[in-house]
């Protein structure tokens, strides 16, 4: 008896193993055809755009802002394939108007990141390639791939999207959002106010600072919400946890949403909210969440302390507040992709404990 169930558990096994290799299969498969898809329909679209004539690298009606703009349409479009179709149906968890916001919120990530990263690249190539133009048929090839490279990384995205890959593609977010509004700015001279500043005029480079701010906060608010369901911790500790990241989040929506110059009180009110409950979440995690290493507390600890040490910096003069500002910044945000790893792995130990 014992035998023939060990034999039925080692079929089981088998089976789900294999079922989990071709659904693998069928996935990458898939993924390689949007990326085909992709390429056809860019490069052939090519044709009427650029009329089978040369084009410059960067800049208004180049092959780089052609590139961008599609492989940002790429992007949005493979990524909700991969949400909608692809993903597992306990992936699909959650109220509809949950699942629909951090659906159009990732999107957009994934689409934002497309568009900014290929446009950053162009102008990259053109400042070493001075002068130089593309040829009609590199022009084809090159924005067709583009964009069926990232379709395809974005399908991937899209369909093994976990935890951990959700804060790295938060993290790439604000660093790319904010690093071309930082390129594109149309004051020079905007860091001798504070980081704010990036967001107060009314073109482009400003726009685009206050919507990743925004995208960024709803994204936040998702991880909050997934990384503190299956924590296992004290009674009422996964929810003042999830509180206070959605706290953070809120805020730093906020903070895009109500520029400096339009809303000072407000803005400031805001950004110094998201701080507070930074430091309430770092200095509480000890009660709230027992399990978390010692390690990640006392790093916690330390970026608190750094805060308030670059704080009495501004305050005597010594720092300026844009470089204040960049580096709280950084911390915070590399805090919680880091809390978003320990989380996880502390939700799969508990699990896995819980299966023996």
């Amino acid at each position: 008896m014992d035998s023939t169930t060990a034999r039925a558990d080692t079929l089981a096994v088998a089976r789900s193993s294999l079922n989990t290799g071709m659904r693998e299969r069928a996935r990458e498969t898939i993924g390689l055809q949007t990326s085909v898809v992709a390429f056809l329909i860019v490069a052939i679209t090519a044709l009427p755009v650029f009329g089978f004539g040369s084009a410059s690298i960067a800049g208004p009606g180049s092959v780089g802002q052609y590139a961008a703009i599609a492989s940002g349409a790429a992007a949005a479009v493979t990524f909700i394939v991969g949400r909608v179709i692809v993903a597992p149906a306990h992936e699909r968890n959650g109220s509809a108007l949950g699942r629909a916001i951090d659906l159009s919120a990732l999107t957009l990530a994934h689409a934002i990141i497309a568009l900014l990263a290929w446009t950053l690249i162009a102008v990259i190539l053109n400042e070493g390639l001075v002068g130089a133009v593309v040829f009609p048929l590199p022009v084809l090839l090159l924005s067709g791939a583009a964009a069926g490279l990232t379709a395809y990384v974005s399908y991937f995205s899209s369909t093994h999207l976990d935890l951990q890959l959700f804060a790295t593609v938060l993290a790439v977010f604000l660093a790319v959002g904010v690093l071309a509004s930082m390129l594109t700015a149309s004051d020079p001279n905007w860091w001798k106010d504070n980081l704010s500043a990036l967001g107060m005029t009314d073109d482009l480079s400003a726009k685009t600072f206050n919507l990743t701010l925004i995208i960024a906060g709803v994204m936040v608010t998702s991880l909050a919400r997934y990384a503190t369901s299956a924590l296992p911790t004290t009674q009422g500790g996964a929810r003042a946890v999830r509180t206070c990241l959605v706290l953070i989040g809120a805020f730093l929506a906020c903070v895009g949403i109500f520029p400096v110059d339009q809303h000072f009180a407000l803005h400031t009110s805001v950004a110094s909210g998201m701080a507070v409950s930074f430091g309430v979440l770092v200095i509480s995690l000890r009660w709230w969440l027992p399990g978390v290493s010692t390690t990640f507390q006392l790093l916690g600890y330390v970026f608190v302390a750094t805060v308030v040490v670059l704080a009495v910096l501004f305050a005597v003069g010594y720092y300026t507040l844009t470089a204040v500002e960049l580096i709280v910044g950084v911390m915070v945000f590399a805090w919680i992709v880091l809390f978003i790893r320990a989380a996880d792995a502390l939700a799969r130990d508990a699990h896995a404990a819980g299966a023996v």
